[in-house]
């Protein structure tokens, strides 16, 4: 499923092109925001077959030009060579999905973009091989709990090499562990599903249904969760002057270093209890002002921090958390997240 699909697109009276205008009118009052808003609004142009609107929704975001230098240059990158491909442009985004795969981006987005493309103009052998990459750099078959945001690889790569028949595999076995459907992943990606829809046997015809039933509550569940479950953290600057011009507010923050511990500790429990799509967002005093005044509310009252990082999520500020392997920690020590609040004993 392509993340940026606005979850409206499933109700045929939208007028795409009309939000895509008015996400662009938006994106250039708030440029801090212009990646996330413009990346929809191409999602929306995409949907009313204006793909050449579409991409150059991309390309003013890849521009060296551009206001702010994109924080996902290869997402987009992605998603111009997915859209390129479907209005004649093969050789163009063949070789974007070239640099892409050889970029080996670290964020799954990239990857599942570039696999489903490939997959969906019959590239199969191609499409297995770009999930499989995937899977090798971001998801070790050892792991019990992939991130959240490797779901989609996992399952993509499931389904390719269910089309292509291919013997299941460590990385199917785990898709099959963490998929959350009613229905098994092996059902799912039945090949021979298409066929089952022009049975008169009603066992069969049920039985699909059923199945159709199960991948829609799968594509329900994702779209409820549009974006992580998010934690705020202050960098000590920024932690510094909050509690020197709200000096109520060292209730909650006794200590940096403390701050940085109950993060840490509350997204642990968190994953234990099951919360999945977890996320870390960056906070700033004036941005944190600017959100208080939007809500008529003092930055003083505490109730105001979770809402404020949930408009941070909202806004795609969030970092997934954990790191991934071998990247450095969320906190910005600079040291690996192994290391640092990573560690067994953090």
């Amino acid at each position: 499923m392509r993340p940026e699909k606005p979850a409206a697109a499933d109700h045929v009276d939208v007028d795409h092109i009309a939000e895509a205008a008015r996400l662009e009118r938006t994106a250039d009052l708030y440029p801090e925001d212009a990646e996330q808003l413009l990346i929809q609004a191409a999602a929306h142009l995409e949907l009313a077959g204006d793909r050449d609107r579409a991409t150059t929704l991309y390309d003013r975001l890849l521009s060296p030009t551009a206001p702010h230098p994109p924080s996902a240059p290869l997402l987009i990158r992605a998603l111009k060579a997915s859209n390129l491909w479907e209005y004649g442009h093969e050789a163009e985004a063949r070789a974007i999905i070239d640099g892409v795969r050889t970029a080996s981006p670290r964020d799954p987005a990239p990857w599942v973009i570039v696999a489903e493309s490939l997959e969906a103009h019959d590239e199969l052998e191609q499409a297995q091989a770009t999930f499989t990459e995937a899977a090798a750099l971001l998801v070790p078959v050892t792991t019990t709990d992939p991130p959240y945001a490797t779901h989609p690889l996992l399952f993509g790569r499931h389904r390719v090499r269910r089309l292509l028949g291919a013997e299941h595999d460590e990385w199917d076995a785990l898709a099959d562990r963490v998929s959350t459907a009613s229905v098994s992943l092996d059902e799912l990606h039945d090949p021979k599903r298409v066929w089952s829809l022009g049975s008169e046997n009603p066992a069969e015809l049920r039985a699909e249904i059923a199945r159709i039933q199960a991948e829609l509550g799968s594509y329900r569940e994702a779209l409820s969760r549009p974006f992580p479950v998010a934690i705020l953290h202050w960098p000590s600057s920024e932690l510094t002057e909050l509690l020197t011009a709200y000096p109520s507010l060292t209730s909650e923050y006794p200590s940096h270093e403390a701050h940085l511990s109950t993060i840490e500790s509350s997204l642990r429990e968190l994953s234990t209890s099951g919360t999945p799509n977890l996320g870390i967002v960056t906070g700033t005093v004036p941005s944190y002002e600017a959100f208080a005044a939007s809500e008529a509310t003092s930055p003083e009252d505490p109730s105001l921090l979770p809402q404020y990082a949930t408009t941070l999520a909202a806004r795609g500020r969030a970092v997934s958390w954990p790191p991934e392997r071998g990247g450095d920690c969320w906190c910005g020590s600079g040291r690996g997240y192994g290391e640092c609040h990573g560690a067994p004993s953090a």
